[in-house]
């Protein structure tokens, strides 16, 4: 198994807001940086809708309406877009369900719903312990336990290994079950076990994985379903697998499959004992490479000593992927005869499974003649940004004489002006990049920057190592005025600092000349947008005039993304301006996060022009890609 400190599990701290009482049978999906959790018990099976923000660290309880499910525990939970469907359980001791239930968490409303039954066969027995996993428009339905008695008291268990097939309506509803034709063995029944669908990019080949799970003694077997030919198989694995064990977690992210915790049976000398009472919760983990069917072993059973680093041993706990960071919350960590109840984990933990992706460019929001109000686009699930800036690039040059409203820029022609960042011609300039600094926030107020103690080395370097400076021992270097600075941020979590953004480049103000314009507000109407910004905060005398820009379409965006041409939509001394639907028909929509358009606006005093606020106008209306 991997060393724990390469895996940098996290414990959560406190958190605020109506922390849930701890409870095991529970199930969670996530919507965006939502964990939404469902259903379970300890004493007593819970009925309330818990949601916990990733983002802020915040737990709360959403007013939900309509028809609000009672209680269940062991219940199926699958979530489609904004919408979550509830499937079975059991509802209290020995008596199960076969209702489905609908939340639209748009809105928190809940909907009974009765699916048409299949039309040859039976719908759903009630049940607990099923696997209920979605692809597509279509939910898949496995085994479980059911109870034979009438009696709920007197419990007559029957293990499951039905198959139906779910198909959804678009938005909300549900059309019916059916029972799939299937080739192939059918895996044995069980319940507690876990299943997963996984597609490989390349081939578009959706496949379902079933593992484990307990059917009078815990399994730990592997069976792959090819949802196009419905064809069961046995795929053949390579590597360590996992000890057999049922109430685990299993979640997709990339191309594993997690496999976290469970009840497994106790082993002495490595000889894996069965008898009844020999079986005990694990804070075991692996991974499944869904590409190359191989085990890898994260964490074996004799590291569960390390509690402060990785999380205990439990069983009938949530596991959820949150983009690729694993959630993991409460669960039952074994059965105390004495007490003669379970005794449950009340900690909530996280694992980043991979560095974070590149954060979008630095944008500016304002300049002055020392410093920088920056920003950049958010990474969801990270810990902080690094950001770094680079003193070597050369001032630009303008032809013509002409001034005009941006740092950046090399050209200009009447009403149209390119605006280049192309990365190429950086390349060939003698880089070094400098730290800012680490930010818990996605903006940065820049006035600084730390210079190295050694010039040929690379602080970057450093921090992608786990090695981060203390900038308590490192000189500092105000910026100067009327200088250009080149700017990249990379995202940080528990695998390391990410990949770098593009680079942006932006220049100080110089003395004389104005600051940029702040405080843009940018109004939306059905045909028009409202563009409106306060003075600079450094007008350097009397502002003559303003411009505004726009990013426009052009075969020179397309031929080189990193160029933008802005088009100067308003000149003169008002501090607003309306955008036409006919000028915005002609915008550039840029893709590099959420679509969105761009504006300039800069300021003009005696001495000429000053540096442009550049902001981005994010709109519902404008096209996906």
């Amino acid at each position: 198994p991997a060393p724990p400190s390469t895996l940098s599990w996290r414990r959560v701290p406190s958190s605020t807001g109506p922390v849930p009482r701890s409870r095991h049978g529970h199930r969670a999906v996530a919507i965006r940086e939502l964990v939404i959790i469902f259903g379970g018990g300890n004493e007593g099976i819970a009925d309330e809708l818990h949601v916990y923000n990733t983002a802020t660290n915040q737990w709360f309880l959403p007013a939900v309406r309509g028809d609000i499910p009672p209680g269940c525990a062991a219940h199926g939970f699958v979530c489609d877009g904004t919408r979550i469907l509830v499937f079975g359980g059991m509802v209290e001791y020995g008596r199960y369900s076969s209702d489905l239930y609908e939340l639209q968490a748009s809105r928190w409303l809940w909907k009974k719903i009765k699916p048409q039954p299949p039309s040859v066969g039976s719908p759903p027995c009630p049940r607990l312990g099923h696997s209920f996993s979605l692809y597509g428009n279509k939910c898949y339905l496995f085994g479980g336990l059911a109870n034979e008695s009438e009696d709920s008291n007197n419990n007559i268990p029957r293990y499951l290994n039905d198959f139906y097939e779910l198909e959804l309506q678009h938005g909300s509803g549900v059309v019916g079950w059916s029972i799939p034709m299937t080739k192939g063995n059918l895996p044995s029944p069980r319940e507690s076990h876990t299943a997963i669908v996984y597609c490989r990019k390349d081939l578009g080949n959706p496949k379902m994985y079933i593992f484990g799970g307990m059917c009078g003694c815990r399994l730990n077997d592997l069976w792959e379903l090819d949802i196009e030919t419905m064809t069961w198989s046995r795929p053949e694995t390579k590597g360590m697998v996992p000890l057999p064990r049922s109430l685990h977690t299993a979640n997709v992210i990339g191309n594993k499959m997690y496999v976290f915790g469970g009840w497994v049976p106790q082993t002495v000398e490595d000889e894996i004992s069965a008898r009844d009472g020999e079986w005990k919760c694990t804070s075991s983990f692996s991974y499944l490479n869904l590409d190359t069917t191989e085990w890898i072993g994260l964490i074996s059973d004799c590291q569960e000593d390390k509690k402060n680093l990785l999380p205990g041993p439990r069983a009938g706990h949530c596991a959820v992927a949150v983009g690729t960071r694993l959630y993991i919350w409460s669960g039952r960590d074994g059965y105390r005869k004495a007490w003669n109840n379970q005794v449950c984990c009340k900690d909530l933990w996280y694992l980043d499974t991979e560095k974070p992706p590149a954060p979008s460019q630095v944008q500016l929001i304002r300049a002055t003649t020392n410093s920088f109000q920056v920003k950049w686009d958010e990474v969801p699930t990270v810990e902080g940004y690094l950001l770094q800036l680079n003193a070597n690039s050369p001032a630009p040059t303008v032809t013509g004489g002409t001034v005009v409203p941006e740092t950046a820029l090399l050209s200009s022609q009447g009403n149209t002006v390119i605006f280049p960042l192309d990365e190429t011609t950086f390349l060939q300039r003698e880089r070094q990049w400098y730290d800012v600094g680490i930010f818990k926030s996605n903006s940065a107020l820049v006035s600084q920057y730390y210079l190295l103690p050694e010039e040929k080395s690379s602080i970057s370097n450093k921090v992608e190592n786990a090695d981060v400076p203390d900038y308590s021992l490192l000189k500092k270097q105000d910026l100067f005025p009327g200088t250009v600075y080149r700017f990249r941020v990379a995202a940080i979590n528990g695998c390391g600092v990410g990949p770098f953004s593009k680079v942006s480049e932006f220049k100080t103000c110089i003395p004389g000349f104005p600051g940029a314009p702040s405080t843009v507000r940018i109004t939306k109407s059905v045909d028009c947008i409202h563009l409106s910004w306060e003075p600079p905060v450094s007008p350097s005398g009397n502002i003559l005039e303003y411009s505004a820009y726009l990013a426009i379409r052009t075969t020179q965006v397309h031929e080189n993304p990193n160029q933008l041409v802005f088009m100067k939509i308003y000149c003169g001394l008002k501090t607003s301006c309306i955008v036409t639907a006919a000028q915005l028909s002609n915008a550039h929509v840029d893709y590099t996060s959420r679509p969105a358009i761009v504006f300039r606006i800069s300021a003009k005093n005696e001495r000429g022009y000053g540096p442009a606020t550049q902001v981005r106008c994010v709109s519902p209306f404008f096209p996906q890609k």
